[in-house]
């Protein structure tokens, strides 16, 4: 029997004005360093967490969206988008960053693991991990 779990990380969340962002990231690198299967799923207001040209001079807090796009290093393969609250906030894919993933020894790589997927494919997502953290 396996001990590794497929585990999906639901962000819901804005990325700044309190804590859940930074620490559903940090939770995701220490699942990642455990040689999980981790996957993310932004929804709500977490889609904000995807967005490119964070800026957060203005309010006095670090800009960790950077780390998103490192990601794929950790071996994480997959990010998906809910479609429909992307576009309740008027944002489309090409608002996001783009995440590449690349193993090192096969020399397969993907140029962009995020994905925009449906919400019945959200649920499917959500239905097929063995855990699921909410942030």
């Amino acid at each position: 029997m396996s001990d590794t779990k497929n585990f999906m990380f639901l962000n819901r969340r804005a990325p700044y004005g309190t804590i859940y962002a930074w620490e559903s990231l940090e939770v995701v690198l220490i699942a990642a360093a455990f040689e999980q299967n981790v996957s993310l799923m932004f929804a709500d207001d977490g889609v904000f967490e995807l967005t490119k040209g964070q800026d957060t001079a203005e309010i006095g807090m670090k800009n960790f969206s950077p780390t998103y796009r490192t990601l794929g290093d950790y071996e994480v393969r997959h990010m998906y988008v809910d479609k429909a609250s992307l576009e309740a906030r008027g944002l489309t894919a090409d608002d996001l960053v783009q995440v590449e993933w690349e193993d090192w020894e096969t020399e397969e790589s993907v140029d962009n693991i995020v994905e925009v997927v449906d919400s019945e494919r959200v649920a499917e997502l959500l239905a097929e991990s063995d855990v699921v953290f909410s942030f």
